[in-house]
């Protein structure tokens, strides 16, 4: 899995050279950024089923076709699918805060994602509306301190993107 340690390590021995003096400053902020990572983690964990159902709830009210008839959100599995899926990336974004790198979300959340959604004739939009509505939701200090909003906001920035 990616961390900022393991892609400037990789990335240096790609080139072959040793580390460079920029490469351990990226690694010395990443770590100095560690415990608001880490609190952003915590707090996203102990809330995970709320803000995944204030998120899936957000995405159904905008996009209130997906109710029609064989569409996402249509039946009890296609429900359970859907939230269970908000879930995941948000999960995933836990994942790259402990880490400290995308690498959760690159190799099991982005790998292929498109072609998946594709194939199966699934929109991409309330993805993205449920995770925008996750990312806006976040308040410091009332959910967790401004740094560690900025990190896991990020996080979320970069799965939207992925997405859209």
């Amino acid at each position: 899995m990616k961390s900022v340690v393991t892609t400037i390590i990789a990335s240096a021995d790609a080139a072959g050279r040793f580390p460079s003096t920029s490469d351990l400053e990226s690694v010395q902020g990443s770590i100095q950024r560690a415990s608001a990572r880490l609190e952003a983690a915590e707090k996203l964990a102990a809330n995970l089923d709320n803000v995944a159902k204030e998120a899936y709830d957000a995405c159904i009210k905008k996009y209130p076709y997906l109710n029609n008839a064989g569409e996402a959100n249509s039946n009890d599995t296609f429900k359970a699918k859907c939230s269970r899926d908000i879930k995941h990336y948000l999960r995933l974004v836990q994942y790259c805060l402990v880490v400290g790198g995308t690498g959760p979300l690159d190799e099991w959340g982005i790998a292929g994602q498109r072609e998946v959604y594709r194939a199966l004739s699934l929109p991409t939009a309330p993805y993205v509306e449920a995770l925008s509505f996750a990312r806006n939701r976040g308040c410091a200090p009332r959910d967790m301190s401004a740094q560690a909003l900025v990190e896991y906001n990020a996080l979320l920035d970069y799965a939207i993107n992925s997405l859209s």
